[in-house]
């Protein structure tokens, strides 16, 4: 334990301010490793020289339950032909309010639909759906990367990042009413179901991992928030392997009435459900809402390596930022959104002008599409070859597990080459400027590595953006 004498002092620098670090021991990576298999305590403040270099991170896994199938070969496939998940809502509860379609979840048995039926009697009474649409995607996005560990090691240095934006009302109305009859009638597993860390927690405690159990909630930013966290747990060295991602399932009369009051809702295209949700097009008039789940595995790239996995793409930077301006608008200038995409840039190491395509957060608002393609035309110029698009027009907007989605989608045009389309973009408003893959699929003329911008923006002005590249061995 001699060299826990070393010690150092690191300023990193960060545009208008900098951030100071206290002198912290360092300890070679194998003495980490070994005071961990030890159960040795480490001294306070501890890091690896591995943390301090920054560990690459790549993604192993991929999971997804969504309004395009579940299953990420059945979403993907649809998004590329076109496909669209939004339906008018059945029930006669939505009939007398302005906005009454949304992107539900297909449900059934046949393949691409979730089956709810592979959850025990016990699993319906103690999960929220956002809960089992996650551990459905976690599922597969595990199997995808081969990661189902044996040693207490392993568990133990595997975490889970997973956010859910708002919890099920339908369950809080229903739990209210049952309360009106008898304090009695209220389940006793009511709050674990509207916890929001819950998700986070029925994996870790489903596979056994005990490495971070993390849980983000920034509204429609959450599942970006997960991911970039879930990035640095790894680069820092708090865990080898994150199961991250952001699942939401909140459509209930009363948050389509709710999101309504504040018009933040397509009203337009009741009997036109697919052609509603139009990002940057001159028709749109607000956003759909969606429902699912989004799971990736991310590993430190040697610990990939060394199991020969394959890997989809790499992590490269993240970018966080407030707005500091309004309870729901984005900040009119954009100065939110062009510090989240400049720190994921900065964080990368990559300049502007490398960047190929930037998968938007444009939910099909009058207002935030502008905002958001003015600051892309700020942080990038006027390239000619950056393509933007935003799949929200196939899948709605998914809220809190918008994000990870869309992260998923923006991995699988890293490792293909094909950029997704923004269907249901007809005539692009006319202060837009940016190059849109529209309607259909774009190949990636750009040469390698691709790298690509992933936003996601939320209520209360919280911004999140990831920059995420093609995996090219070194």
């Amino acid at each position: 334990m001699k060299n826990l004498a070393k010690y150092t002092f690191a300023v990193i620098d960060v545009p208008s301010f900098q951030v100071f670090c206290k002198r912290l021991p360092l300890l070679p990576d194998d003495e980490m490793v070994k005071c961990r298999r030890e159960h040795r305590p480490l001294p306070v403040g501890a890091r690896s020289f591995s943390s301090v270099k920054r560990r690459r991170v790549v993604i192993t896994g991929l999971g997804v339950v969504s309004p395009l199938g579940c299953g990420v070969h059945h979403a993907w496939k649809n998004l590329l032909e076109g496909g669209c998940g939004i339906d008018k809502l059945p029930s006669e509860k939505y009939s007398k309010l302005p906005c009454q379609i949304a992107a539900v979840v297909p449900r059934g048995s046949k393949n691409g639909q979730f089956d709810q039926n592979i959850f025990s009697k016990s699993d319906l009474r103690t999960m929220s759906p956002a809960t089992m649409y996650a551990l459905t995607a976690a599922q597969e996005a595990l199997s995808d990367a081969s990661w189902f560990p044996d040693s207490e090691f392993n568990k133990q240095r595997t975490g889970v990042a997973v956010g859910v934006g708002m919890i099920d009302l339908t369950d809080v109305c229903e739990t209210y009413d049952a309360l009106k009859q008898s304090y009695n009638r209220v389940s006793p597993y009511f709050v674990p179901r509207i916890l929001p860390n819950m998700a986070a927690g029925q994996i870790s405690i489903k596979y056994g991992f005990c490495g971070p159990n993390h849980a983000v909630s920034t509204a429609c930013a959450t599942g970006a928030h997960a991911i970039g966290d879930a990035f640095r747990f790894i680069q820092h060295g708090d865990a080898d392997v994150m199961v991250c991602g952001g699942a939401e399932a909140c459509i209930s009369p009363l948050s389509i009435a709710a999101f309504c009051r504040l018009r933040a809702l397509s009203t337009k295209f009741n009997e036109r459900p697919k052609e509603s949700s139009r990002p940057f097009d001159e028709g749109r008039d607000g956003f759909v809402m969606g429902e699912g789940a989004a799971i990736l595995v991310m590993e430190e790239l040697s610990h990939a390596l060394k199991r020969g996995v394959k890997v989809h793409a790499e992590i490269l930077g993240y970018g966080l930022s407030g707005d500091a301006s309004h309870l729901t608008a984005p900040r009119e200038d954009g100065t939110g959104a062009m510090l989240a995409m400049s720190r994921a840039l900065e964080d990368a190491h990559v300049k502007p002008e490398e960047i190929g395509y930037i998968n938007a957060h444009a939910t099909s608002t009058p207002i935030g599409d502008v905002i958001e393609c003015k600051a892309i035309e700020t942080v990038f110029g006027s390239k000619s070859n950056l393509y933007v698009s935003s799949t929200k027009g196939a899948h709605g907007h998914l809220l809190g597990a918008a994000g990870n989605l869309e992260t998923v989608f923006t991995v699988l045009a890293c490792e293909t080459g094909v950029m997704p389309p923004t269907i249901n973009l007809d005539k692009p408003a006319k202060d837009l400027k940016l190059n849109f893959v529209i309607k259909k699929p774009s190949k990636w003329i750009q040469t390698s590595p691709r790298i690509a911008v992933k936003n996601a923006f939320g209520f209360g002005g919280t911004n999140a953006s990831l920059c995420i590249s093609q995996y090219i061995e070194s």
